[in-house]
């Protein structure tokens, strides 16, 4: 097999189709770091960084990362520690990056991402077969609704159901009164069959605050409440007080998290990241503990554009617990959108062809490595210079 010879760093920003935040996000999204990484036989495969500085775990256990600390620790300690690196040899690559610096699973994850897409385009094969074969070739997706005004974040709703989706995901965690109307307005607007979920991102300051606010919710239907505060103990005591289903979403970053979550029974949904425990490689190590725990799963991300979100649709396809509808962007650059706003946030994208959504769910890429090219032109046009 080739080795890896070379490692290109790039800066985008991608503009917003409108604005999507969060409880504790104080940047925009889609300023994040791209990893070109390139094999001595001439091929490339590409990782992406969807770094994000306020997002760091339970008590910011695991630290956030800008795209600025990124593109160092990338440059600085990961690409001399991976040259030379066989091709497809990804438990290599993840013990000479853990060597190099310990930490930085955002940046590790674009290496790693990269180097999947590396192998399976060296080897001519998607990178769902790498993860040890497929149990599913449509991911369904579920339509995130940010910290939006609520007339504007009801006819959103609306829209995305007209397009197919058929789970919401509310963003909550800032204003209690706010939280309960807006959950009941998009279920009056939405109607019975939609499935509602909500997010507070550990906005609730206190367990007995989430399960008074969460109760008043549940008359709509919850399909469940994730993340309502802040560390594993305390989402123990939401998840014992309510009939809702809990997930557990900055608890869960590594399979010891959900061993924990498990031994506490803090949640009964864990949510699974690409990037959150550093790439593909620890991702199936999450599932795989959340598998014998018998948790209930999804994927979820931070609104990555479409090279990193290729990435999350192949890990939902090998995942086997990711049973339920999945927190990922419909990438699609800017001639295929045709006025849709199911699953997008991005006005543009940076892949050549657009992902396909039929009934509310992603068609999975077949070609090799994640299966849809990367458009350099698009790269280029987004390039962010203020790092250089």
């Amino acid at each position: 097999m080739p080795a890896i010879k070379q490692v290109d760093v790039i800066h985008v920003s991608l503009p917003t189709r409108r604005e999507h935040k969060w409880t504790g996000l104080t940047e925009p999204i889609g300023g994040y770091i791209l990893v070109r990484m390139h094999s001595d036989d001439g091929i490339i495969g590409w990782g992406e960084a969807p770094a994000l500085k306020d997002w760091g775990g339970d008590y910011g256990r695991y630290f956030g990362e800008s795209p600025g600390t990124t593109k160092f620790v990338v440059e600085k300690y990961l690409t001399p520690a991976v040259i030379g690196s066989e091709v497809g040899n990804i438990a290599d690559l993840h013990q000479r990056m853990d060597a190099s610096i310990k930490g930085y699973p955002y940046a590790k994850a674009a290496m790693d991402i990269a180097a999947y897409d590396l192998a399976g385009r060296t080897l001519g094969v998607p990178v769902w077969q790498l993860l040890g074969g497929r149990v599913r070739d449509r991911v369904p997706v579920t339509h995130s609704i940010g910290l939006l005004d609520i007339d504007l974040a009801v006819e959103e709703c609306r829209r995305v159901v007209d397009e197919g989706i058929k789970t919401i995901k509310i963003k909550v965690g800032v204003d209690p009164d706010r939280d309960v109307e807006i959950v009941s307005r998009v279920r009056m607007a939405v109607g019975d069959a939609i499935d509602i979920c909500v997010d507070a991102n550990c906005g609730y300051a206190t367990p007995r605050d989430a399960v008074r606010i969460i109760k008043k919710m549940e008359h709509f239907r919850l399909k469940y409440a994730e993340q309502p505060v802040e560390g594993i103990d305390r989402l123990a005591e939401v998840t014992r007080a309510l009939e809702t289903p809990v997930m557990a979403d900055e608890s869960a970053w590594y399979a010891r998290d959900v061993l924990e979550i498990f031994e506490k029974r803090a949640a009964d949904i864990v949510s699974i990241y690409t990037t959150k425990p550093g790439g593909l490689y620890n991702a199936l190590e999450v599932a795989g503990a959340a598998r014998a725990a018998k948790f209930l799963c999804n994927v979820n991300g931070s609104v990555e554009t479409g090279v990193g979100n290729l990435a999350n649709i192949h890990l939902a396809a090998a995942a086997v617990p990711v049973t339920l509808s999945c927190v990922v962007p419909v990438s699609m650059p800017a001639e295929a959108q045709n006025g849709n706003v199911g699953g997008i946030y991005y006005i543009d994208d940076l892949i050549v062809e657009p992902f396909v959504l039929d009934d509310g769910c992603i068609a999975l890429p077949e070609g090799p490595g994640f299966g849809i090219d990367v458009d350099e032109a698009k790269i280029e046009k987004y390039r962010d210079t203020s790092l250089e």
